[in-house]
């Protein structure tokens, strides 16, 4: 039986996309709820994120493989960090080796910051590097571009689907596609 002065363990993972495995992350540990986004950490639609939010309790502690994984900016990952130990929720980032209370020093909330300052820089030469990537493929003529997820005989019966009332989750699952991609489609539509 459980002890109740203990708070749950609680996980978080995060990637970028369905077809990523989070499995790495925070293999080996043991939790009592994990809760798993698969979707890009710069956007604010991360619907396990906000059910974490609801669910930490005080005396909980949230284990995150990396800073990186939680936030992609330095302003998110404070903020986050400061909400959940304001709940007297525990944040462990096990890459970094730094464990927040809400009852810390100087020094860690430093650490924070500059740790949190390098996740946010790397993923901006990242993104720098993939641009420059893609300007020189261009100029050599090799870049193609992402392949579309729907032919445009999908394209169209998605659309005429969608028309008919059906809803945006099911013609997600029917055509294996997510559900904002449901709507990129519906809107390159509109737009035509």
């Amino acid at each position: 039986m459980k002890n109740p002065n203990r708070g749950h363990r609680l996980g978080y993972t995060r990637v970028s996309a369905e077809d990523q495995n989070t499995v790495r992350q925070l293999d080996g540990l043991n939790f009592d709820k994990v809760f798993t986004d698969k979707v890009s950490g710069g956007t604010a639609h991360r619907p396990q994120l906000t059910a974490l939010l609801s669910h930490a309790r005080d005396g909980d502690t949230l284990v995150v493989h990396s800073m990186d994984r939680l936030a992609r900016n330095l302003d998110d990952l404070r903020a986050l960090v400061n909400d959940l130990t304001e709940k007297g929720v525990h944040v462990e980032f096990v890459k970094e080796g730094l464990t927040f209370t809400g009852e810390d020093s100087a020094m860690s909330k430093l650490l924070l910051s500059v740790m949190g300052a390098f996740a946010e820089f790397e993923r901006a030469l990242i993104r720098e590097r993939q641009r420059e990537g893609i300007t020189a493929a261009k100029k050599a003529g090799v870049y193609q571009g992402r392949k579309k997820a729907l032919s445009a005989a999908q394209a169209s019966d998605l659309r005429q689907r969608a028309e008919g009332g059906e809803s945006k989750a099911s013609l997600a699952k029917a055509f294996g596609i997510s559900r904002e991609t449901v709507y990129q489609y519906l809107r390159t539509a509109a737009d035509a």
